[in-house]
């Protein structure tokens, strides 16, 4: 059976990956967002609840996980994120193989996966499409956000591969350092050169 090309899609805090995933989405291209995923199943209702509650007891409730408790639990403990992310890691896979079933008659889709290089995601995609923008900008956009502050984004920016790299190490690169038409325009080239090559 063919498969659609895999496109991975990510980009440190801040740098706009998901506006360039609604712009891939808006070209008709299927988006799996690996985030998304992760809270359908840690919300209301969601499947891993019984599981999380095991091992972190107190850290869900009826809106699904309590994200402050369990961050507690887990922030700065390798032990405890590992234990989490051995529950919430193959959940996920499941839920994007099911994706790639669903949409296998398609030319090309693209995982988002905030942490493609820092969890190893990058070995089930073909390609890799890093979004990025100027530190300036970055740290700009980021301390913009409710609840963020430069202590807090420092802590973010250590657990994630620097952008420097993750630029050295993409098959593509877009910056979001400019308006969004070039964006725009950037993403669109990209969309059509890859399946040009799909065809």
């Amino acid at each position: 059976m063919t498969r659609p090309f895999v496109l991975g899609l990510t980009g440190s805090i801040g740098m706009g990956k998901s506006t360039v995933a609604e712009m891939i989405m808006a070209e008709g291209v299927p988006v799996f967002d690996a985030d998304a995923a992760v809270h359908r199943l840690q919300g209301p209702g969601g499947a891993l609840l019984p599981q999380i509650e095991a091992a972190f007891p107190g850290t869900t409730g009826p809106q699904g996980v309590d994200r402050a408790a369990l961050g507690a639990k887990v922030f700065g403990d390798p032990d405890a994120l590992a234990r989490l992310e051995s529950i919430v890691h193959p959940a996920v896979a499941q839920l994007r193989e099911a994706f790639l079933l669903e949409h296998a008659g398609m030319d090309l889709v693209v995982f988002d996966v905030p942490l493609l290089f820092e969890k190893g995601g990058f070995q089930n995609v073909d390609a890799v499409l890093v979004v990025s923008a100027p530190a300036g900008v970055q740290r700009q956009r980021v301390l913009a956000r409710p609840g963020m502050d430069p202590a807090k984004f420092s802590r973010i920016l250590d657990i994630q591969v620097p952008d420097a790299e993750k630029r050295a190490r993409a098959d593509h690169v877009i910056d979001t350092g400019c308006s969004l038409e070039e964006t725009r325009a950037a993403v669109k080239m990209l969309i059509k050169s890859l399946r040009d090559r799909a065809i």
